[in-house]
């Protein structure tokens, strides 16, 4: 296939990757001129997945891609520029979405913002570091369109990257943008030092609290059991590379939101989910303790004080 990859961040130039090893023609495309120039020079991103052999890729703007001849655009750019950047993308082909987060605009599912044209969305347990080293990972690709996620499946599918298929595109989009929220939590409990036993209650309930948001929106309970729920949210909250996580570290250790992603160097899709999530909540009518504890964390609240809020709400079943 020929492929347009926009957004060379760590998991855009990893993706590239992957489907360059598949035998794809395959383009990567961003909005800086000297990244792509750089990377046309010397086959290497500058600034992320710096790992990453680029050889036989392409690099050009957002601007000279090849949208018009492209069979796919795999969009891999964060949640508040999603919309702009896919509203921009001319011909017909179809996209597949590597973001996670929801559109902080109006607080609806990134694939929605897609207009007149075929998308599904790709998500699970993939640190790009790891993908870039060729060590093994699974995601799942979701769409309404059931054909068309089964093609991609079979476009990306390799022995180092096992690809599911779902339909259920709300549950897959919903568990990648609130595993963010849940990781700068956990990230909070390291930070403080509150060990293992607190740490897995928490991602525990948070994995309960995504369930709750499954429900209510009208996706399947069982997707937040699966790769883009429980495998991303397992990962997202325990590998020292996931960026929300650190970011949680950061800011529990006296660090504003500000101060982490300048040190991380990278998009902390978390920090933009966080409000967004819990408006989505407010609009459905559930409750999502540690999305509002993180919200109001964000806000300048204590740590210590929400851990001790939320041991004190009132015992209830499982």
């Amino acid at each position: 296939m020929r492929i347009v990859v926009v957004g060379a961040g760590s998991w855009g130039s990893a993706f590239a990757c992957l489907l360059r090893d598949r035998g794809h023609e395959v383009t990567l495309a961003a909005r800086d001129a000297e990244q792509i120039a750089a990377i046309a020079k010397t086959g290497r991103n500058p600034r992320y997945a710096k790992r990453a052999d680029l050889a036989g890729i392409a690099a050009t703007t957002i601007e000279a891609a090849p949208f018009e001849q492209a069979e796919l655009v795999a969009v891999a750019v964060p949640s508040a520029v999603f919309a702009d950047v896919v509203d921009g993308i001319p011909g017909s082909s179809p996209v597949l979405s590597l973001a996670k987060g929801l559109d902080p605009g109006s607080g609806e599912r990134l694939t929605t913002r897609v207009r007149d044209r075929p998308v599904a969305v790709l998500s699970g347990p993939n640190i790009a570091d790891e993908i870039v080293r060729g060590l093994p990972a699974a995601a799942v690709i979701a769409s309404d369109d059931l054909e068309l996620a089964v093609r991609l499946q079979l476009a990306i599918h390799s022995t180092i990257f096992r690809v599911y298929v779902s339909d259920d595109i709300r549950g897959v989009e919903l568990c990648a943008a609130a595993k963010n929220v849940i990781a700068l939590a956990a990230g909070g409990a390291d930070g403080l030092g509150l060990g293992d036993n607190a740490k897995a209650a928490l991602v525990s309930r948070g994995l309960a609290e995504m369930r709750r948001l499954a429900e209510a929106a009208g996706a399947r309970p069982d997707t937040f059991a699966g790769l883009a729920g429980m495998g991303d949210l397992i990962v997202t909250c325990w590998s020292p590379s996931g960026r929300n996580r650190r970011a949680g570290e950061l800011i529990s250790q006296g660090s504003t939101p500000d101060e982490a992603i300048a040190e991380i160097g990278m998009v902390i899709e978390g920090l933009t989910t966080a409000p967004v999530l819990q408006g989505v909540s407010h609009a459905l009518g559930i409750e999502l303790p540690i999305t509002e504890g993180v919200c109001a964390v964000l806000a300048g609240k204590s740590l210590t004080h929400l851990v001790e809020q939320l041991m004190r709400r009132q015992p209830t079943t499982e």
